[in-house]
């Protein structure tokens, strides 16, 4: 793999890493408000504030997930194993790295993951 795709693709992971950041500290923020001005209510409300705190934790979860997938790919690229399948050890096309800068498996092997998981 080029090290010009490397370090493209190092930054850009980088700058991803900093969003998914700034919208954790963002999410936290609205959570934080939420809580904050729940008043005593009815109990359609008080499900209602519920089911917001869950979506916003949900979020939260996935970014968390999003976050560690980046910190991995990152130390691949220090490792010198970027790009790498961690599955069959094949290359992962640089178009499937640049649609998706943290992916850990080649196509063939996310495509039978996905079909054991069905």
């Amino acid at each position: 793999m080029e090290q010009n795709f490397v370090e493209r693709m190092d930054k850009s992971l980088s700058e991803l890493k900093a969003g998914i950041i700034s919208n954790l500290i963002a999410g936290n923020e609205d959570f934080k408000n939420i809580v904050e001005g729940m008043d005593p209510k009815d109990l359609a409300d008080v499900a209602s504030d519920d089911i917001d705190r869950k979506m916003i934790e949900a979020i939260g979860s996935q970014e968390l997930k999003q976050l560690k997938l980046i910190d991995s790919a990152l130390t691949r690229i220090k490792q010198g194993r970027y790009g790498l399948c961690i599955k069959c050890g094949k290359h992962i096309p640089e178009d499937r790295l640049e649609a998706i800068p943290y992916a850990l498996m080649c196509i063939e092997c996310k495509t039978a993951e996905e079909r054991r998981n069905r």
